[in-house]
C-alpha cells in the first residue's frame, strides 16, 4: 500500500509542477490560454467541441492559426475567434480567415487582439473539460482521493509507534503526513475549475481563459 501511495504522490507532483510551469492559465500568471473551438469555420483542422491551447509569441506570420479578441466597436466585440492569418500586418491589422471559409473575416485584430498561436489541440477536449467542471464532479473527485489518502494510511497500527529490533529504542521513525498530497490535489481540481471560465464567443471561434 505503501508503493502505491507513493507512486501516486510522485504522479500528483509531476502532473502539479507540469501545470504550474506549462499549463497554467495566462489570468493566473501562467503561459497558457485554453480556447474551446465551436463551429465548423477551422474544419477539417479544428473540430467544433476541440480544446485549444495557446501561447503568446514575439511575432505572428502568414499561416498562423492564432486566437483572437474582436476588435472594439466591431460586431462581436471581446469574444474570442480562432482562424488563420493569411494577410496583414500586426500594426495594420491581420487579414484571417477560418479554413473552412472562402472569405476573409470582417475583422483586423492587431497584434495586441492576438491573445496566442495554436501550441496544440485536443480533440473533444472542450468538452470533457466543461464536464469535469461539474461541481458535483469536482467534488467526487476530491472526496475519492480524500478516501484513498485515508484508506491508505489505515495499516498504521493503533498505539505509539514501536522501534525495530534493528534500531535504537529512540530511533522511532514518523509517518509523513498527508498535508502535501492534499495542496497537490487542490492545485489540480483548481486548474481544472479555472481552465474555461465563460466568457463572449463567436460562431466558429471559442471561449478562453
Amino acid at each position: 500500500m505503501r508503493v502505491i501511495r507513493a507512486a501516486f504522490v510522485v504522479a500528483l507532483l509531476a502532473m502539479s509542477v507540469a501545470w504550474l510551469l506549462l499549463f497554467r492559465p495566462t489570468f493566473l500568471g501562467g503561459p497558457a490560454t485554453y480556447v474551446q473551438v465551436y463551429g465548423t469555420s477551422m474544419e477539417p483542422t479544428l473540430d467544433s467541441g476541440d480544446l485549444v491551447l495557446v501561447r503568446e509569441q514575439g511575432n505572428y506570420g502568414n499561416g498562423d492559426i492564432v486566437a483572437f479578441r474582436v476588435p472594439e466597436g466591431e460586431s462581436g466585440e471581446g469574444a474570442i475567434v480562432i482562424h488563420r492569418i493569411v494577410g496583414g500586418t500586426a500594426k495594420e491589422g491581420f487579414i484571417t480567415q477560418g479554413d473552412n471559409k472562402e472569405v476573409f473575416d470582417p475583422w483586423r485584430p492587431t497584434g495586441d487582439d492576438v491573445v496566442g498561436r495554436l501550441w496544440f489541440s485536443i480533440p473533444v477536449g472542450g468538452r470533457l473539460l466543461a464536464i469535469l467542471q461539474s461541481p458535483l464532479l469536482l467534488a467526487a473527485l476530491a472526496s475519492g482521493v480524500a478516501v484513498f489518502l485515508v484508506l491508505s494510511g489505515g495499516e498504521q497500527k493503533k498505539g505509539p509507534p514501536q522501534p525495530s529490533p534493528a534500531e535504537p529504542s529512540h530511533a522511532i521513525r514518523r509517518r509523513r503526513p498527508r498535508g502535501l498530497e492534499l495542496w497537490l490535489l487542490l492545485i489540480l481540481l483548481s486548474g481544472i475549475g479555472t481552465a474555461l471560465p465563460s466568457t463572449p464567443r463567436h460562431q466558429g471561434g471559442g471561449r478562453h481563459s
